[in-house]
């Protein structure tokens, strides 16, 4: 039986490994995943608003400016708030590549062309095998429309594209209006892949402070789906790689993604909670499934489950819609 899976080109020996979180900042950490069978590695992302920092100095600029209004307080963190910072990450990342055999993956997120996108050029001199672009913005203002967000970041794509040899890969939120023909734009951009989905900030209310609260939530396996829905339809389309991020907990998760297309399945929250060796016991599992519904090799069950036999996949969306909500029936 054939594990392997051909990632951003890059031949992984099974399509399981964990995706950009704290779980890269540690070397031992990183040994026990690869220990666990990780098939590569994936750091957690350097911010614009870090390296923008660092090159502008602007962290003189807010401070005068929090003087002057005190809702600008929390609005940009502290320099040592960050677990890495630029120079610090490209040394983790160098350390990384020489601790490890399986490939390294880094991690950028921003959401502007601009002078921080050099450091997809000093990832690639340290080492790095491929990169994630994490492009995590909500659009708050009423004067920027859709075609405006998808052309700035399709902009972004393809200027990080001409600064590196490496593949590159577009971690999306499912938010877009037209997420299938956004995805063909980002191929035309030079997109070697989609990962689906970041997980955006979702606020609770504090109403006895009256403030905001951040906190980070783990994924629940109950966020999978969506991801199902996207990859299964992407993947007749979309010409590069796929990835899934979020929600995938068990080797059946995984299994289910595969099904709809994914290349490759990144798991965090699972990690985090049981522990790197966790993994092993996901990807022994999967390999039993796989031997007791005889599939012989990965290629052969990807896409079993997506849209590529349906000649109308909005009308077939459209049909699920519909007897979904005529299923229910009271107790």
């Amino acid at each position: 039986m054939k594990l392997s899976t051909r990632y951003l080109g890059l031949e992984l020996s099974h399509p399981f490994f964990p995706g950009a979180s704290p779980l890269a900042d540690d070397l031992d950490s990183v040994r026990k995943l690869e220990d666990a069978g990780a098939s590569a590695i994936v750091m957690r992302s350097l911010f614009e608003e870090q390296i923008s920092q660092e090159q502008m100095a602007i962290h003189q600029y807010t401070d005068f400016h929090r003087e002057c209004f005190a809702e600008a307080a929390s609005f940009f963190p502290e320099p040592e708030e960050f677990r890495l910072g630029p120079d610090a990450y490209l040394e983790q990342l160098r350390q990384i590549r020489m601790a490890v055999d399986v490939p390294v993956i880094a991690s950028l997120n921003g959401t502007t062309p601009s002078g921080w996108i050099d450091y997809a050029r000093l990832f690639e001199q340290a080492g790095a095998d491929a990169l994630e672009l994490n492009v995590y913005v909500v659009a708050a203002a009423a004067d920027v429309s859709a075609v405006d967000l998808e052309n700035r970041t399709v902009e972004l794509v393809r200027a990080v594209k001409a600064m590196v040899n490496i593949p590159v890969a577009v971690k999306l939120s499912p938010y877009y209006t037209s997420l299938a023909h956004f995805a063909r734009q980002l191929d035309s951009a030079g997109a070697d892949g989609l990962i689906l989905f970041n997980r955006l900030f979702q606020p609770e209310i504090d109403v006895d402070a009256l403030e905001v609260k951040r906190s980070l939530r783990l994924s629940q396996r109950s966020e999978l789906p969506l991801r199902l829905r996207w990859l299964g339809i992407l993947s007749p389309q979309f010409d590069g790689s796929l990835a899934v991020s979020g929600g995938v907990h068990t080797a059946s998760d995984g299994a289910r993604a595969i099904m709809t297309g994914a290349h490759a399945v990144q798991m965090v929250s699972a990690l985090l909670t049981w522990g790197p060796e966790y993994l092993r016991k996901v990807i022994d599992e999967f390999t039993r499934w796989m031997e007791e519904h005889e599939y012989e090799s990965v290629d052969q069950l990807r896409g079993t489950l997506n849209l590529k036999t349906c000649p109308d996949p909005s009308a077939y969306e459209r049909a699920n819609y519909m007897l979904t909500l005529q299923s229910w029936r009271p107790i």
